[in-house]
């Protein structure tokens, strides 16, 4: 690597931590201490909506109790607002956003099929004038087409081909809040971040962040996308599930359960902090 490493974890705080929670920080914190950088926290909660009001105070506690310490200060998503308008100004600026009329229950299934997209040739960030006689309601990133291939340090080479398979996508919403997409790119450039450890559910959003990485001058960040934890019937763990909030009262017991289920054997370890040595020389030895 040509740069320090920084890595982060990144909840949003819609609810405690869960078992597939802690795979994923677990994941993120070894991989940081085996390179000696910094781990860092940020509260993603730009999606207010779905924000409940404590529950990034009961993560924060949930983290610590368990021994994972994160380098600074944690920020939150909803004092970076104006690092996003900046963001979404430049793209604004190089045509590489419009305006959306389009509303949710009018498309169809599959990728945006461009009704707003501007003609080709003309001004990007007005829109097709065809089709926005109606007020706008979302922006849109203007996609590029052909695939965009990277490697994932878990999952090996992988290839999207954005324009075919997603469209052109929302980066501000019609309630006028931020894109999950833009504020996590915006957020990583800013912060320095140069790995992202999460898990594979969001492998599909890498290829869109990569393009708008590209287009607001940032270098993207390696990715590792860990194995998702399923429930008895084959689902996701989430909080949209109702998943069950980490009983934190018995540490080494959630964290050997998240080991394992990263496909390590279990550590002889005695306590969270012996743990966290043992499970940091091994992920050194296999990723470094």
């Amino acid at each position: 690597m040509s740069r320090p490493y920084v890595g982060r974890f990144a909840p949003s705080p819609s609810g405690p931590l869960h078992a597939g929670s802690l795979v994923a920080a677990m994941a993120s914190h070894l991989d940081a201490r085996a390179h000696r950088g910094r781990w860092l926290l940020r509260i993603e909660d730009i999606d207010e909506p779905r924000t409940v009001p404590g529950a990034d105070r009961v993560i924060l506690g949930q983290l610590e109790a368990l021994g994972l310490r994160w380098d600074g200060e944690p920020v939150w998503q909803t004092a970076r607002h104006r690092l996003y308008e900046r963001a979404f100004d430049r793209l604004r600026e190089a045509g590489r956003v419009y305006g959306c009329a389009c509303v949710r229950r009018e498309l169809p299934p599959g990728p945006y099929p461009g009704t707003c997209r501007p003609p080709t040739g003309t001004s990007a960030s007005g829109g097709n004038p065809a089709a926005t006689n109606r007020p706008i309601r979302s922006w849109r990133f203007l996609v590029e087409p052909g695939m965009e291939t990277f490697t994932d340090r878990w999952l090996g080479q992988q290839s999207q081909d954005v324009a075919a398979e997603v469209g052109d996508f929302i980066v501000r919403r019609a309630d006028g809040l931020w894109a999950y997409q833009l504020a996590v790119v915006v957020d990583d450039g800013d912060q320095g971040v140069t790995d992202v450890v999460r898990g594979a559910d969001l492998l599909g959003s890498t290829a869109r962040q990569r393009q708008l990485a590209r287009a607001l001058g940032l270098r993207a960040p390696r990715v590792l996308h860990v194995p998702l934890i399923l429930d008895a019937a084959g689902h996701k763990l989430s909080k949209q599930n109702h998943a069950p909030a980490l009983d934190v009262s018995r540490p080494l017991e959630c964290l050997r359960t998240a080991w394992k289920a990263l496909g390590f054997a279990d550590l002889p370890a005695a306590t969270p902090q012996a743990f966290w040595l043992e499970a940091t020389a091994h992920w050194a030895r296999r990723f470094e």
